[in-house]
């Protein structure tokens, strides 16, 4: 489970946090991440990983606007259909206006309740995402780590990755966004072997790609994006293609 925490005043960033860490030590869970942040910004470049092990709790005022929680969270929904987003606010009022923001909040937390019940609806969220990473199948992850970058997704969302324009960068497209990193295909191959290297530029997942064109020597995915084939490698490819299909 990785935590992160949007809360932009001192006094209420400690009393989320220290209420997090007493619910995770009386449940005995270990988190493998937990970060506060104030500025919305950074927290979204800090988001590494995709699924249901991701718990956000969001302020929805930060720095005096009040729906930037609203719009942060509608950024991470797009990022990650599975994420965990629960809003901790002195705006429940706001609670209805989410649904046009098509986010999917789990609970809104009211900073004005007592302490005991401000802990029980924590736990309640923890416990929540717990048992989502727990009942779920087990998925197929695709995990990069390296000193300048680190990923962690489900390999059933990647389209494909290709080598950027900026040197010593790969770029990756998924189901829902485009990334760039730090990295080269080889790296990326070695830890997803079921990836594959069409052209010497491009990496793909053949269970994502839809059509094939021998003719023009491409390939399809259903968003409408396409990777060129090498001449050299046609033939393999609809083959592996053809297993998968």
């Amino acid at each position: 489970m990785n935590i992160f925490i949007l809360e932009d005043d001192f006094i209420q960033q400690n009393r989320i946090e220290a209420t997090i860490e007493e619910v995770l030590q009386e449940q005995k869970i270990t988190v493998s991440y937990m970060e506060v942040f104030s500025n919305p910004d950074k927290l979204l470049d800090s988001i590494h990983e995709r699924g249901d092990h991701q718990l956000f709790f969001l302020d929805i005022e930060i720095k005096n606007a009040t729906k930037k929680g609203l719009e942060v969270a509608s950024e991470i929904r797009k990022m990650d259909p599975n994420a965990v987003i629960v809003f901790v606010t002195t705006h429940s009022e706001f609670a209805p206006i989410s649904f046009k923001y098509k986010v999917s909040a789990l609970d809104f937390i009211d900073k004005a309740v007592d302490n005991q019940q401000f802990k029980e609806q924590i736990s309640e969220c923890i416990q929540y995402t717990k048992k989502m990473m727990s009942t779920k199948e087990p998925e197929e992850m695709f995990h990069f780590e390296t000193a300048q970058a680190r990923l962690k997704l489900p390999q059933k969302d990647i389209l494909y990755f290709a080598t950027s324009t900026t040197p010593h960068k790969v770029c990756l497209w998924t189901l829902t966004e485009r990334l760039e990193f730090y990295g080269n295909l080889s790296e990326i191959q070695e830890v997803a072997p079921k990836l594959f290297l069409c052209h010497r530029s491009f990496l793909v997942n053949l269970e994502n790609v839809v059509r094939i064109d021998k003719f023009d020597q491409m390939l399809y995915f259903e968003n409408g994006d396409s990777c060129p084939v090498s001449r050299l490698k046609m033939k393999q490819l609809i083959e592996k293609w053809e297993m998968l299909h």
